[in-house]
């Protein structure tokens, strides 16, 4: 399959990649007022989720992209299993910026993603049985996010690209 280099890294990723959102299964948006609302995919099929990535790994693919709230937690748990003896032939991409909460299987807005980043590089990377993310991406969807904020976000990935987390 054709690859082509990730941005300015030396990581080399496939042309198309595999997104596993599906694979998280069903989790809820919480409300500021409390009320949930469902917004994963439904009951998955975990082994059928696996023979998919082993398809798309034995078709070329290299490159996969989950959440930490994709079934909060999930989704990241189930990569893992699947690509468990095949950890350096893959760039693994995850994102951050909600609160997840496993327990309950819920999803909220961060009050400060900036002071949760630390925390959630340290729980990604448990789900998915690893000591370093390739690539780790700022799930936040406001258009009108404080720039200044977007600066301290930036330089706390940037000390966790020095301490060897991120790549």
């Amino acid at each position: 399959m054709f690859k082509r280099r990730l941005g300015r890294s030396d990581l080399e990723v496939s042309a198309l990649g595999l997104g596993c959102w599906a694979i998280g299964g069903p989790w809820d948006w919480l409300e500021t007022d409390g009320s949930r609302s469902p917004v994963g995919w439904g009951d998955v099929d975990d082994a059928e989720s696996i023979r998919a990535i082993h398809y798309a790994l034995d078709a070329g693919i290299n490159f996969f992209d989950t959440a930490a709230n994709y079934g909060c937690g999930h989704s990241e748990r189930i990569l893992s299993q699947a690509l468990a003896d095949r950890r350096d032939k893959v760039v693994l991409a995850t994102k951050f910026g909600y609160v997840v909460d496993e327990e309950h299987c819920t999803v909220k807005e961060a009050d400060d993603p900036v002071v949760r980043i630390r925390q959630e590089c340290e729980s990604s990377p448990r789900n998915l049985q690893t000591d370093y993310i390739d690539l780790y991406q700022f799930h936040q969807e406001d258009p009108n996010y404080d720039l200044k904020k977007a600066a301290e976000v930036r330089d706390v990935l940037e000390t966790l690209v020095d301490e060897g987390k991120i790549r």
